[in-house]
Order: C-alpha cells, then sequence, then structure tokens
C-alpha cells in the first residue's frame, strides 16, 4: 500500500528529512518523514504497520496534499512470520513440500509470489532495462553510477533524453553495480539493458518483479517517481527550463531564457538554480555538449577564486545588492540556517508590505505576580506549569472580545476588514531550531488552568517537532516573549494576515509614585506592534491601556 502526503495545512512543504530507510518494519503511527513549511515542521506518521518497499521522495523535494511518500507491504510482517514458522524442522512442515512438488503446482507459486523476499544471505544479479519513458527511443544523456557502486532503490541510474523530454531513471531493486550496458550517447528504448546488479538477501524485496517485468510490469515506484517529482515523460518538455520561483528565485528572467537553450538534465538545472549559476557561461565535459554536475561545480570553484569585484553575480531574492567581498578584512565562514529559519524567510519578508507601528506601555502585575505564587505549588501537584503567560492569553482574548479590529484581517480588495467570530491566539515557542507558532484555541471561553495546561503541551509538542498542521492555523492574534532573556523593549513583527502582534519583555521591579512617595511595583513591558491601515495609534494606545488596567487587577475580567 502507499502512505501519502496527509492534510499538511498548506499548498506544499519541503522533505526536511526521512526517518525510515528501505526494509525497515514500522507500526502504525510511526513517524516516516519531517516536513517543513514555511510555519513550522511536521513529522508525516504511517497509516499501517508493515515493511518498507520504497521510499518515492528524497530531501529537499516539495510535497503537497496527497503525494506519494513511501510504499509499504502492510503483510510483510505475517509473510516473515510464516516463512520462518515454514523452517522450523516440524512433521508439519516438512508435509508441506509434498504437496506442491508437480510442475503444475510449483509454478503458479513461484509466480504469484512476486515481493516474496529472497532467502537470507542469497545473492542474484538483477537486470535493470529501461521502464516505459513514454517514447519509442532515448539518448543516453548521463551514467550517473559507475560499476561497484551500492545503490538504494529509487537511486537515479542513468539520464535518458529525447526530443520531448529528459528524465532520470531510477533502480528498482538495491545492491551494488556489477556492470554497466550502456554508454552515453548510445540509443535506447524500452526493454533496453542497463544495468545489472547484484542485490542481497531479503534486503531486497522487488528482485523478483524487475528481474522478471524489467521495470516495466510495475512502473509505479519507477516510472511515476520521474514524472511526479522529476520531469513527466510526455508533457514537460519545457519543465526543466520553467522551474517554481522559489527554485529560480537567485536568477532573473533573461537569465533563466538563456538556462533553457542549455543542454543539460533536470538534476543539473536544479543545482544551478540553487546555486545561482548562468548555466551558459558554463563550460560542458559530456557528450553532445551536454553539462554534467562536475562541470557546475568547477565552475562555482573558479567563480569563488576570483576576487569578488569581477564577479557577475546574479541578483539575490530579497531584491539586496550581493554581499561584498570581506577577504581583504580577515574572511569569514558560511554557516547554513536552519531549515526553519529559511523555511520562514518568505512569510517574514511579507512585512515588508505592512505599514507596522509599535505602541510601548507598562503594566504593573505586583498583584497578579503575587497570586500566581500561590496558585503555582498546586497546580504543580497536578502537572500544570502556571507562568505568567497564561494570564495574559486570557486577559488579551477578553480585551479582544471588546476591540475585535486588533483580531481581524484587511481583506483582499483593502477597502474592509474581516472581523472574526472566535478567537485564536498563536502563542510563539523559541525551539533549537527557530521560532515556531502554535495556536491556543478560544482562550476566551477557557479557564486559566485550561490555558496553562494548553500552553505547556504546545511548547512541548513544539520543541519535540510533534506539531500538527492544525496546531498552527487559524490565529488572529499573536503573543510572543522575550521570557527572562533581556531587554527592555522590542518590536515585534506582525504575522501577516493578521493585523497585531503583542510583544512582552521581562518583568522588572520598578519605582512608582503613588501621589505620596514611591513604592517599588513589579512592572511588565508591553510592545503592541500593529498595521496602520486597520488600527489608528489611539486606537493601539487605548488597547494597551486597557490591557494593563486588566493585569493589573485580574478580577476585572469578571465585572
Amino acid at each position: 500500500m502507499q502512505i501519502t502526503t496527509p492534510d499538511i495545512g498548506v499548498d506544499k512543504a519541503v522533505v526536511a528529512e526521512i526517518l525510515v530507510s528501505v526494509g525497515d518494519t514500522i507500526q502504525e503511527n510511526d513517524s516516516i518523514v519531517l516536513l517543513e513549511s514555511d510555519k513550522a515542521s511536521v513529522e508525516v506518521p504511517s497509516t499501517a504497520a508493515g515493511v518498507v518497499k520504497a521510499i518515492l521522495v528524497k530531501q529537499g523535494d516539495d510535497v503537497t496534499e496527497g503525494t506519494v511518500l513511501i510504499e509499504l507491504d502492510s503483510e510483510a510482517s505475517a509473510s516473515n512470520a510464516e516463512q520462518e514458522k515454514a523452517t522450523d524442522p516440524s512433521a508439519e512442515q516438512t508435509a508441506e513440500p509434498v504437496k506442491s512438488e508437480s510442475p503444475a503446482d510449483a509454478a503458479p507459486e513461484k509466480t504469484e509470489s512476486k515481493e516474496q523476499p529472497q532467502t537470507t544471505g542469497e545473492t542474484q544479479e538483477v537486470e535493470l532495462k529501461v521502464p516505459d519513458i513514454g517514447v519509442e527511443k532515448a539518448a543516453i544523456a548521463e551514467i550517473l553510477i559507475q560499476v561497484g557502486d551500492q545503490i538504494a532503490v529509487d537511486d537515479s541510474v542513468v539520464v535518458a533524453e529525447s526530443d520531448k523530454a529528459t528524465v532520470e531513471i531510477p533502480s528498482t531493486v538495491a545492491g551494488e553495480v556489477t556492470s554497466i550496458a550502456v554508454k552515453a550517447g548510445d540509443m535506447v528504448k524500452e526493454g533496453t539493458l542497463l544495468l545489472t546488479v547484484k542485490t542481497a538477501g531479503a534486503a531486497s524485496a522487488k528482485p523478483a518483479v524487475a528481474e522478471k517485468s524489467t521495470v516495466t510490469e510495475k512502473p509505479a515506484p519507477a516510472a511515476e517517481k520521474p514524472a511526479a517529482v522529476k520531469a513527466d515523460p510526455v508533457t514537460t518538455t519545457e519543465k526543466p527550463a520553467t522551474p517554481s520561483s522559489t527554485d529560480t528565485a537567485k536568477l532573473t528572467d533573461e537569465q533563466q531564457a538563456a538556462n533553457a537553450k542549455v543542454y543539460a538534465g533536470p538534476a543539473v538545472r536544479q543545482l544551478a538554480r540553487e546555486l545561482g549559476v548562468l548555466l551558459a557561461e558554463v563550460k560542458a565535459s559530456g557528450e553532445h555538449g551536454r553539462i554534467l554536475k562536475d562541470d557546475v561545480f568547477a565552475y562555482v570553484k573558479t567563480r569563488l577564486s576570483q576576487p569578488a569585484a569581477k564577479q557577475t553575480a546574479a541578483p539575490v531574492a530579497s531584491g539586496l545588492p550581493p554581499l561584498p567581498d570581506f577577504s581583504s578584512y580577515g574572511g569569514g565562514e558560511v554557516k547554513a540556517m536552519t531549515r526553519l529559519q529559511q523555511v520562514s524567510v518568505p512569510q517574514l519578508s511579507l512585512n515588508n508590505f505592512i505599514p507596522q507601528v509599535t505602541q510601548f506601555d507598562l503594566a504593573d502585575i505586583t498583584a497578579l505576580e503575587a497570586w500566581r505564587g500561590e496558585l503555582k505549588e498546586g497546580f504543580k501537584k497536578q502537572g500544570i506549569g502556571l507562568t505568567i503567560l497564561a494570564f495574559i492569553a486570557k486577559a488579551t482574548a477578553y480585551l479582544l472580545k471588546e476591540e475585535p479590529y486588533f483580531a481581524g484581517h484587511l481583506a483582499d480588495d483593502q477597502k474592509s476588514v474581516l472581523l472574526r467570530n472566535e478567537i485564536h491566539i498563536g502563542i510563539a515557542v523559541a525551539t533549537p531550531d527557530g521560532l515556531t507558532v502554535p495556536v491556543l484555541r478560544n482562550p476566551d471561553q477557557k479557564s486559566i488552568k485550561q490555558i496553562a495546561q494548553e500552553l505547556g503541551e504546545l511548547s512541548q509538542k513544539a520543541r519535540d517537532k510533534k506539531l500538527s498542521p492544525k496546531d498552527l492555523q487559524g490565529a488572529n492574534f499573536t503573543i510572543t516573549s522575550l521570557g527572562s532573556i533581556g531587554g527592555t523593549a522590542f518590536t515585534p513583527l506582525v504575522n501577516w494576515p493578521q493585523v497585531a502582534i503583542l510583544g512582552l519583555s521581562p518583568a522588572t521591579m520598578q519605582p512608582v509614585w503613588n501621589g505620596k512617595d514611591f513604592e517599588p511595583r513589579l512592572m511588565l513591558p508591553l510592545s503592541l506592534s500593529y498595521d496602520h491601515r486597520v488600527i489608528n495609534g489611539a486606537d493601539a494606545a487605548r488597547f494597551t491601556r486597557k490591557l494593563t488596567l486588566l493585569l493589573k487587577d485580574i478580577r476585572n475580567i469578571l465585572l
């Protein structure tokens, strides 16, 4: 059976990590892949138990709802158990072969058990042939493996090109490449022998299928993968030249058009897009002037060795000019951002289009903190951590019911505002990989105890990368806190399509004039950022004032 991408709440996500291997036995709800979007990292669980037959995605692939992730043999566990039982030296088992000694009985047994694993320890030579690629013939443009290489299921072995498309042909078995029957420039068609692979033991669950039907009898794991992930053999003639906007952010339209005229396969084009390389400037070393991956790497190495002033750098996605050359000032080391940070860039960049203003205020939480201290031990005995954030979330939700525009959204026509019927507050949580924002549902309808418990659960799920897509959707206001890290105030960024966000800085004891003298009070800095197209400055000031009064005496919520 096939395990597909569930509804992840976004148009697409990136495969950040594959958590299983071919041959693994997994249980229902075991995580199989880690997906990352611009909102969070999500581990996708298996919907069934069984043995992993094939992995149909690789790290870095974009996936959407319904994308096939793995093929699972849900009956493999039972089959393996039966096989172990069959090898038991008992009278009942030794009688089995007697019933199937005749050729008439034995033949169907072998034909029907295509997916039966080979006996552990045995090896066999499996021939890999050209599958149905949608054209009568194609040229071998590039050999991606060598004799002696260890390959896995779905590893690309050759690149075939026709007048319609460029297709990377994957292996349907895992093992060691023992011979390669074609060379670059050879013309091939369906059924042409490409290479032979030595498979070992039960690690290869599909050799019988590959050996008998040579890929064409069962194209789902082989032929469909290039179609879905790399290149459609029939309809995507120009696909390498028209990548997604995300992939081509480093190249201009003119540079993309120039790349389209170059003789290169999809893997090379993707590499060039990722590195911002203009393929027209790369010297080709492949057959018939084809550019190989090594050519791209050699080009990049050469360019990096040149002074920055001589480089013609492609504009970066932000629209900013390229970085200057710092080699004369001690140089530096490039460190990759975490995947969560990388996918957050587009969302954060939307803030460039929001005319944002920040309103600052101080809330006296002396009494509130004293009350929290009284309740804390009782909550702790119930396994609940009670923080000041639970009270602030409750007070903010109460205020948002009175001030609905702060929980609204600017409509697409920018002439109206969508006012939501419910309050859902995003709570920013710091994780080792970056910031993520799970959503607290309907805090206006919940007790402080319920809110505190849910905040603890959401924070733990965020740190364990167990947040589901639904945990991250639907917020119409956000609260972000610096905790006890430090600082006196900051400017939080409005998280579009929301129009407001509340920032909390560490509370400090400050002298406050009470009309007669100064007394020490615990003061909490508030930073309310808002979209000035929807919210006026005076309304923002009134909002923070009301919030400070609620926090000064939380009993006001009951009035």
